[in-house]
């Protein structure tokens, strides 16, 4: 019963029961109802239908999710459409530079 869980175990549970060996799944946002913990669950999820043959291609925001092991991370910020290596991801330098030193960016709040 999805309704028993959280927003974000439910999305889980579902993802979990439509997912099948050898399958193309198109993703948009799928981090949205995921707390971090649970993307990285999802991560894990992920790995596993790699191994059994499906093939991902997600629109995201997530730096954890984009830190899939050897996941082509292609910009579709310009034209033409480049691939991007995950540390020069400004998801992922942003968050690191918000991490080390929070009060530089909230001190106008």
């Amino acid at each position: 019963n999805l309704d028993a869980n959280s927003h974000g175990e439910s999305f889980l549970k579902l993802f979990q029961s439509r997912f099948v060996p050898g399958g193309l799944y198109l993703l948009d946002e799928p981090e949205a109802p995921l707390s971090p913990l649970r993307q990285l669950a999802f991560l894990s999820m992920l790995k596993d239908m790699v191994n059994q043959d499906s093939q991902f291609i997600i629109a995201t925001h997530s730096p954890i999710l984009m830190a899939f092991p050897q996941a082509s991370i292609l910009s579709f910020d310009s034209y033409p459409v480049k691939e991007v290596p995950y540390d020069q991801l400004e998801q992922v330098t942003l968050t690191k530079a918000f991490l080390n030193n929070p009060e530089s960016y909230l001190r106008h709040l």
